[in-house]
């Protein structure tokens, strides 16, 4: 799918679902939260939440006290449902309109959050375009928490096909820069009563 694909679908689930009707949703999103936790980040630590949409970690995040917090979505739809749900809270987060593919990081982050975008990119030009954004963004022994369909969950989600990831391919995919910290296949129970398998990886950014 070219980016100018990508933007028109994503801006029509948007501007048609509500929150509550698509896969995602989720009020408290404790996997992440999970893994963020262990990492004992300051609370002014640089925290970037790529493909976000309009996912409830930024409020999650915000009512812990971190207070650095910037949003990445190729919507932007999706960010102004996040920022018309936040209200007067909206202009404590950095918002970012834009393709990852094509992001060109003006600050490197502490965290560098991905629940569910990657795997939407099955192009190797796009996962390589991904991948240096990725390594850009980041500062050296940084975190990086990603999320993608396991090969026992979804092949399509929102009529877009996905690239499956076993916590061994994740680790192929970034190994060269990131080491692996904490792997976990979960459960995730969407708003139609169906069950998403997800592979959750927590690397650290290598010195090199």
């Amino acid at each position: 799918m070219t980016k100018s694909n990508r933007i028109k679908h994503w801006d029509t689930i948007y501007a048609n679902k509500k929150i509550n009707e698509v896969s995602w949703y989720q009020v408290k999103p404790t996997p992440s939260l999970d893994f963020i936790s262990p990492l004992n980040l300051p609370k002014d630590s640089a925290i970037i939440d790529i493909g976000a949409g309009d996912s409830f970690l930024v409020d999650n995040l915000l009512n812990l006290g971190y207070s650095d917090i910037t949003v990445l979505d190729i919507s932007l739809n999706a960010i102004n449902r996040a920022k018309s749900r936040l209200g007067n809270k909206q202009h404590l987060i950095k918002w970012i309109v834009g393709d990852v593919t094509s992001f060109k990081p003006q600050r490197k982050y502490d965290l560098w959050h991905d629940r569910a975008a990657f795997h939407f990119l099955t192009n190797s030009n796009d996962i390589k375009s991904y991948i240096h954004s990725l390594n850009e963004g980041l500062k050296s022994k940084a975190s990086f928490l990603i999320a993608c369909f396991s090969p026992n969950g979804p092949l399509k989600c929102s009529g877009i096909e996905i690239k499956q990831y076993s916590k061994q391919d994740l680790e192929r995919v970034f190994g060269e820069s990131f080491l692996l910290i904490e792997s976990k296949y979960m459960d995730h129970h969407t708003p139609f009563d169906t069950i998403q398998n997800f592979t959750f990886c927590s690397f650290i950014k290598k010195n090199n």
